[in-house]
């Protein structure tokens, strides 16, 4: 009884950094963690860390290759339309009075098709490299379908200038109406006053 009335409320109390057991008394004393175990917490945290990494790009890796493939795939089937085409232009003229043009036309679709069925499912750079290719080996074909992209590409932009200026249009005439103006014969307007 003696020695419990000298010891402080302190001393019965176990350290922060001890360890006790279930009924609360003191174990056996153990040091801080040391800087070994320091280290090798942090080495498994950055290992961790690094597999999320590079899980999380991998699943990026592999949406980027599946977007890929179907505009490979689109790419495909819209370079078939073209050959389908080319084929039927052919054939329409090599039963007419232009059977040279048309068996060319019909060998460039033909080139052509069989270019579609190659790209489908590849990746860009695969897909350049079968292009320049086929422009190797087929260069009238070749120019063939860069004539009739260019075209397409001509005709898309000028339909497209033509709606933007009309819409333009259309709401000068708007708003000269709602202010009371006689439209600009620029606009096209009628003047209903």
């Amino acid at each position: 009884m003696p020695d419990e009335i000298t010891r402080s409320p302190v001393d019965t109390v176990p350290a922060l950094d001890e360890p006790t057991n279930k009924a609360g008394s003191d174990t056996s004393t153990s040091s801080p963690p040391s800087v070994q175990d320091l280290k090798a917490k942090v080495g498994a945290d950055i290992s961790a860390a690094t597999e999320a990494v590079k899980d999380g790009a991998s699943s990026a890796m592999e949406k980027v290759q599946d977007t890929v493939v179907e505009r490979s795939n689109f790419a495909a089937r819209q370079v078939g339309g073209i050959a389908s085409a080319l084929q039927k232009v052919g054939a329409e003229l090599a039963n007419s009075d232009q059977q040279e043009v048309g068996r060319y036309a019909k060998e460039i679709g033909d080139g052509v098709q069989s270019f579609a069925r190659k790209i489908e499912g590849r990746n860009f750079g695969q897909i350049v490299g079968m292009a320049e290719e086929f422009g190797r080996k087929q260069p009238l074909a070749f120019l063939g379908v860069a004539a009739l992209a260019g075209l397409a590409a001509s005709r898309f932009l000028t339909a497209s200038a033509k709606r933007s200026s009309s819409s333009a249009a259309n709401e000068q005439t708007g708003a000269n109406a709602s202010q009371g103006m006689a439209p600009s014969p620029l606009s096209g307007g009628r003047y209903n006053g």
